[in-house]
């Protein structure tokens, strides 16, 4: 079985800064993109940032500048550092990985239970 673990959640103040980490541990060939995503309440989820295996990265518009998604491939872990937070970050978010677990298998899409985050202005 496969499970991804995040952590790094919390409050804090807008301004301030929080670094997300989310490891994905089991039966693991191979990690394609990892991202993380978040959902306010009353919204829909959104991807928030993701990481190519090979190290391509895209944002959303919202986040350019201020986060920036990491992975370490050797602990098949991705980070999500947050800088100069505001108060519209306040939301849950989601760890996600497409990972193959065999050789012969497809590539699946797996989640986090999820971190929340709360920016206080």
């Amino acid at each position: 079985q496969v499970q991804l673990v995040e952590s790094g959640g919390g409050l804090v103040q807008a301004g301030g800064s929080l670094r997300l980490s989310c490891a994905a541990s089991g039966r693991i060939v191979s990690i394609n993109n990892m991202g993380w995503y978040r959902q306010a309440p009353g919204k829909q989820r959104e991807l928030v940032a993701v990481v190519s295996s090979s190290g391509r990265i895209s944002y959303v518009d919202s986040v350019k500048g201020r986060f920036t998604i990491s992975r370490d491939n050797a602990k098949n872990t991705v980070y999500l550092q947050m800088n100069n937070v505001k108060p519209e970050d306040t939301a849950i978010y989601y760890c996600n990985a497409d990972i193959k677990r065999t050789i012969w298998d497809q590539t699946t899409g797996y989640w986090g239970q999820g971190t929340q985050v709360t920016v206080s202005s």
